[in-house]
């Protein structure tokens, strides 16, 4: 996975104001010794349990887990929602949940990433039942510490238990990562607490994540968007992937790649040889590229506009068995243990077992032999349906 998609981002107190939430933050620590965490060929194996270190706070000072929910829409403005706004969501038809939080876009050891300030006590019910159970981890981001995604940390290679400068040009602090935390979505990759968030100049609560279980989000998007103030925005969590039944998929009609698209896409994969795995890479000005962002580079050679990170690059076309994959299909994997069903890992296929890829910090970009483990299959790239995905995310 990258640096996170930029949905429409206004400058505010020298960060950036993301119009979409992460879901699903993941916080947990890292041993070597786990058989039951699978590991990508070359790595050591790694188990996430807990929280890193120790605070001085007492055990009741984040409350206990309550009933979670799983947040379906995103809605973010540049300033804070208003309250009247917030309870209309509330009491909305269909809605079993709002949670309020903080989100911009800032620097987090040295990296340009989305920023959450939330509070512990209650969005822990918005999170993947290993997290939202970690009481010693709420308490971490309650004492201080900033919670890194599992790509940033794992792939990225930034440190557990490590000080990083985190905020914006005007406001910033060294924070400790007290632990390692997947959003679930694409655009944030580090949260804190409220209180740490308004020490770092953050907006308060210009941000929502919000519960609908049995209303179609794109549905409720477009009501949602009749309360909303102007520039607010609002998103869907997490939309399918197309996994179509027997694995068909159009043969042609514009619908997939030509043959003229694909040798354009591996030919500019492979003038990126070498390069450095660069987390959040996506050009030569960056110096290297990540697993994301050579897909996105690749495919734009040939005229193809990708989202910028796996998760959403998985939605560029049909997820079709790696059994029928063909060249110029990317490959995709949800390695992260802390998500299971996110996809985190992205590559391009070459045929006859072969695939080339940015794996990880410390390696170049490579042709590898294709590994199955963790494996979701096979994106068959569709122009159009990538065109729609990249706008989508855009708006």
């Amino acid at each position: 996975m990258g640096k996170p998609n930029r949905r429409a981002l206004p400058t505010i107190i020298g960060v950036s104001v993301l119009t979409t939430l992460a879901a699903n933050v993941a916080v947990l620590v890292a041993h070597d010794d786990d058989p039951a965490v699978a590991t990508r060929p070359g790595e050591q194996r790694a188990r996430y349990v807990a929280a890193s270190g120790s605070t001085s706070l007492s055990p009741t000072a984040v409350a206990p887990l309550g009933k979670r929910l799983t947040p379906h829409v995103l809605v973010a403005a540049p300033s804070t929602l208003p309250a009247d706004v917030v309870q209309r969501v509330r009491g909305a038809k269909g809605v079993k949940g709002v949670e309020v939080v903080d989100a911009v876009q800032g620097m987090v050891a040295g990296k340009r990433v989305g920023l959450m300030g939330v509070d512990p006590s209650t969005f822990r019910n918005y999170t993947p039942k290993p997290t939202a159970k970690s009481d010693a981890l709420w308490r971490n981001v309650a004492s201080g510490d900033v919670a890194i995604s599992f790509t940033m940390g794992s792939d990225g290679g930034v440190k557990l238990g490590s000080q990083v400068p985190v905020g914006g040009r005007q406001h910033q602090s060294q924070l400790r990562v007290g632990a390692y935390a997947t959003m679930g979505i694409s655009d944030v990759d580090a949260v804190v607490s409220h209180t740490t968030a308004q020490a770092l100049g953050m907006p308060t609560g210009n941000a929502m994540l919000i519960s609908v279980p049995k209303t179609e989000p794109k549905a409720f998007i477009k009501k949602l968007r009749k309360v909303l103030p102007k520039h607010a925005k609002a998103v869907a969590v997490n939309p399918e992937i197309d996994f179509p039944a027997g694995g068909d998929v159009p043969a042609s009609n514009g619908q997939v790649m030509t043959a003229r698209q694909v040798r354009t896409v591996i030919q500019a994969a492979y003038t990126r040889l070498g390069w450095p795995y660069v987390w959040g890479g996506e050009s030569e000005a960056e110096g290297g590229y990540d697993c994301s962002g050579l897909m996105q580079y690749a495919f734009a050679k040939a005229g193809i506009r990708l989202p910028r990170v796996a998760a959403d690059q998985a939605r560029a076309g049909w997820v079709v068995p790696y059994g029928q994959a063909q060249p110029g299909d990317m490959l995709i994997w949800a390695n992260d243990p802390t998500a299971p069903g996110y996809i985190s890992h992205i590559a391009l296929y070459l045929g006859k077992g072969k695939m080339l890829a940015a794996p990880r910090t410390g390696t170049v970009v490579q042709v590898q032999n294709v590994y199955t483990r963790n494996m979701r299959g096979a994106v068959r790239v569709s122009p159009k349906m990538a065109a729609k995905a990249a706008g989508a995310i855009g708006r």
